[in-house]
């Protein structure tokens, strides 16, 4: 019995469709951690609005194609700690077990800052 290519169509598309989700998934951040990130980054690269939303998100979608959404919380919090004044920042600043993540997350906001063309940040 041949199917009709349309109903052939159909049945691939189907059964591909879970793969694709699956990868569209894949190291996907919170909306609203992605929203953080475009206003981070906007207050860090002042500019155009509409220049800067877009390479910002621009920004948020590669950093979130190449590390985990909890490899990125860990990397971005132990950053944000180190900026803590006094001795609670000391202990982020002082700690050598965590100088690899900085270096990892500093590496890739410098790799995605360039792939999506915002001068270097600021900070």
């Amino acid at each position: 019995m041949k199917l009709p290519l349309t109903h052939l169509l159909r049945v691939l598309c189907l059964t591909a469709l879970p793969l694709f989700a699956a990868t569209a998934s894949a190291n996907d951040f919170p909306t609203s951690q992605r929203v953080l990130y475009v206003q981070e980054c906007m207050r860090s690269h002042p500019g155009a609005y509409y220049e800067m939303v877009n390479k910002c998100s621009c920004a948020v979608d590669a950093m979130a194609d190449e590390v985990s959404y909890e490899d990125y919380t860990n990397m971005s919090t132990i950053v944000n700690a180190m900026t803590i004044g006094g001795e609670r920042g000391g202990v982020m600043r002082d700690n050598e077990t965590v100088k690899p993540q900085i270096k990892r997350y500093r590496d890739l906001q410098a790799k995605v800052q360039k792939a999506c063309f915002l001068s270097p940040d600021a900070k």
